[in-house]
């Protein structure tokens, strides 16, 4: 099974290129489905209240996200140590989930699967990908659509500040998909793409 990596900014269209290529027949590991999975873990929600207290859980008793980012992304130096904290702590229960999902997509002979996670390169995971795919788009056009999601321009800047650069991202990737325009001109470069590796 090829193991494909999805790079690019904050609100680039990520996940816009994974369910394409999943229309097409490839499986999904989805990071942030797996994220929120582990943070209903009893030994990660534990962990959590010990360092951060009852704030960050909501009424479902769960931990909320909402709350739990302003700590992890607020300003130096406290954000970058609780952010640090929380990724030792979550990572490899992440990865694990992500593994034991790639060996059944691979049992299932799954040829392909895409992997999808806004920190693939800073958690070393694209070391498991046979290759990176970097989804472009300008940055006012990625502030739009966070805008467009419920975020403010604060949040966006926070996300985007602790992930390696845009450069870096680039420089990994073996393909380049533009998702500037519509939805469709992206489409059909991921269909360039899955002809690609059927070739």
């Amino acid at each position: 099974m090829q193991l494909i990596g999805i790079l690019g900014g904050v609100a680039s269209g990520k996940s816009l290129v994974a369910r394409q290529l999943a229309r097409r027949g490839a499986a999904v590991l989805d990071a942030d489905r797996a994220g929120h999975e582990v943070l209903r873990l009893p030994r990660i929600e534990a962990a959590a209240r010990s360092r951060w207290g009852e704030v960050i859980f909501g009424r479902d008793g769960h931990i909320d996200r909402a709350r739990l980012a302003k700590i992890v992304f607020a300003d130096p130096p406290g954000g970058p140590e609780e952010r640090k904290y929380l990724e030792e702590l979550t990572h490899p229960e992440i990865a694990r989930h992500l593994s034991r999902q790639a060996a059944e997509f691979s049992a299932s002979s799954a040829a392909v699967a895409v992997l999808d996670a806004p920190l693939l390169l800073e958690a070393g995971w694209d070391k498991l990908c046979q290759k990176l795919v970097f989804v472009d788009a300008p940055r006012q056009t990625r502030l739009r659509r966070a805008l467009a999601r419920g975020w403010n321009k604060e949040d966006f800047a926070a996300r985007e500040a602790v992930q390696e650069s845009l450069d870096l991202k680039r420089e990994h990737a073996d393909v380049k998909i533009d998702n500037s325009g519509s939805p469709e001109q992206t489409e059909a470069q991921v269909e360039r793409f899955w002809q690609s590796l059927a070739g």
